[in-house]
């Protein structure tokens, strides 16, 4: 792509699709380097309005009179072919680039660009990244999947030769980054509307690699069997994390009673520094052991990696504390994958409560179908589960599969499962089974977080 951020400041670009979290981003660092911005949305937002208080030129809805006086139009790999602006700019002949290309454009600017990956964790390990590099005034450009108070958003522009974003490998999307750092801190079976299976997701993050150039560095969780299979090939510099293995490891592990986790940090095997946790988990300690290996390669104090990594309470969405009514504590987590979900609920065996009740709302049909047998299994230690309706998300119901469908097959597993098509009947529901000491749970990629609010709120 021929775009260079630091000159091409009399461009005027437009965004189909401004409002998603990533290119409401990146539109937010054009407005704020004195770009011209436009870009439209089906509805608005509280991002779509920020945007629009920046400067930005906001419709709701597309249109192909939306595309005035524009140089560049950035789409999604969302964003379907008859869409109307995309019409017009193939008529107009204006330069088009995916949401993908245009971030790898805009990292050509910076010299150490860390680009996090994996099929789960991106946000937390990008979200710890973030606190630690503004602990040491590194100054960063901070572009995250969700909303983190520390930076009052999902973005910052900064002004230094620092860059963090999250790399995600929907529809190969990361391949368009610039990494000088790359982080694997999983892989796993997703996105499998594109992907054929399970060995092209790992042949795909194997070409992620392969960006890294010689003097870079592929951070790679030493736990997970096709991360560490694929590092072996990696022709850069090589850190490896892991709690069982790798080059920084953690040891003497303890859990406060959240479930949030203090340990020592190896190098080599030798001490380095503890650190205290203010996330739950255990899978959250491989994501801080990403962001501590990173923070080595930059050179970062011991001290800011500590203070970073203690300041970090967590991404709004990311087993986020919503509130307590009548002694029933709320917590929001934006898991849609079981191994994610899994993880959740391991978290939760460490937070005190008596039964827990859990709302999950599946995130796509193609997702829940394809790991069907694996959602049934993922729910192990919930006391009373409420499947809601699937977010369709970018996709049409065929009739496949449904949330119907699923609640059965769980509830032949010794659940008490059942599906709740409206959120006002899951409230109703939580409203008469839920008692003093109880936790509930909402769980997904959707709007399942309303149903915790509405409850709340009742």
């Amino acid at each position: 792509m021929n775009f260079d951020l630091n000159t091409d400041y009399n461009k005027k670009i437009h965004f189909i699709g401004i409002g998603g979290i990533s290119m409401s981003g990146l539109a937010e660092i054009l407005l704020l380097r004195g770009y011209k911005v436009s870009g439209s949305d089906m509805k608005a937002s509280s991002l779509t309005e920020k945007l629009s208080k920046l400067g930005g030129e906001i419709y709701i809805g597309h249109n192909n009179q939306n595309l005035k006086n524009v140089d560049i139009v950035i789409y999604t790999a969302a964003i379907p072919n008859s869409n109307p602006e995309i019409i017009a700019a193939k008529e107009l002949n204006i330069p088009m680039y995916t949401r993908a290309e245009f971030l790898g454009a805009i990292m050509k600017g910076h010299k150490y660009n860390v680009a996090i990956s994996g099929t789960h964790g991106k946000t937390t390990t990008t979200s710890m990244i973030s606190h630690i590099t503004l602990s040491a005034d590194l100054d960063p450009t901070i572009l995250v999947g969700g909303e983190l108070d520390v930076i009052n958003g999902n973005v910052r522009t900064g002004k230094s030769e620092y860059f963090i974003t999250e790399a995600c490998e929907y529809k190969a999307s990361f391949l368009s980054f610039y990494p000088y750092i790359g982080v694997i801190l999983n892989i796993d079976a997703d996105h499998l509307d594109f992907y054929k299976d399970i060995d092209e997701i790992q042949a795909t993050f194997k070409k992620f690699i392969n960006l890294i150039p010689k003097d870079g560095y592929l951070v790679a969780n030493a736990d997970d069997k096709r991360t560490a299979e694929i590092a072996k090939t990696a022709s850069c510099n090589v850190v490896t994390f892991g709690i069982d293995s790798g080059d920084v490891t953690a040891k003497n592990i303890k859990f406060d009673n959240r479930g949030c986790a203090f340990f020592d940090v190896f190098k080599a095997g030798t001490f380095i520094l503890s650190v205290k946790l203010n996330v739950p988990g255990k899978h959250n300690i491989l994501n801080a052991l990403a962001a501590i290996s990173s923070s080595f390669i930059l050179n970062i104090s011991n001290n800011s990696i500590i203070s970073g990594l203690q300041n970090f309470g967590g991404t709004h969405r990311r087993f986020e504390y919503k509130g307590t009514k009548n002694g029933v504590v709320v917590i929001d987590d934006y898991a849609h994958h079981p191994t994610e979900i899994k993880a959740t609920l391991a978290a939760i065996k460490n937070y005190p409560h008596k039964k827990v009740f859990c709302v999950f709302q599946p995130h796509t049909y193609s997702r829940t179908i394809s790991l069907f047998d694996e959602f049934t299994n993922a729910f192990q230690g919930v006391d009373n589960l409420i499947l809601a309706d699937i977010y369709a998300a970018r996709e049409k119901d065929t009739g496949i599969v449904s949330s119907e469908m699923l609640s059965d097959s769980i509830s032949k597993t010794g659940i008490s499962c059942k599906n709740i098509h409206d959120f006002n009947d899951v409230v109703a529901c939580l409203d008469k089974e839920l008692n003093e000491g109880d936790l509930l749970l909402t769980v997904g990629a959707g709007n399942v977080f309303e149903i915790g609010e509405m409850y709340l709120n009742n």
